[in-house]
């Protein structure tokens, strides 16, 4: 798989960061939903999967808009 960097709000190049894959999907980095009250709202959480917590100025900033 390839990413591409689409952008971050880290002032220190880790995370939360935007990439793209060479199909147009989106890969979020960041920091993992740790807190138990948080995690029991989760839908449909499935074996493999994670919540990450993304800032609302990094997906206004850098998600694609189409």
């Amino acid at each position: 798989m390839e990413l591409r960097f689409l952008g971050s709000t880290s002032e220190h190049g880790d995370c939360p960061t935007l990439y793209e894959t060479e199909t147009g999907d989106i890969v979020v980095q960041g920091d993992e939903l740790t807190d138990p009250d948080g995690i029991a709202q989760l839908l449909h959480l499935k074996a493999g999967e994670t919540a990450v917590v993304i800032p609302r100025a990094l997906l206004t900033r850098f998600a694609p808009k189409e």
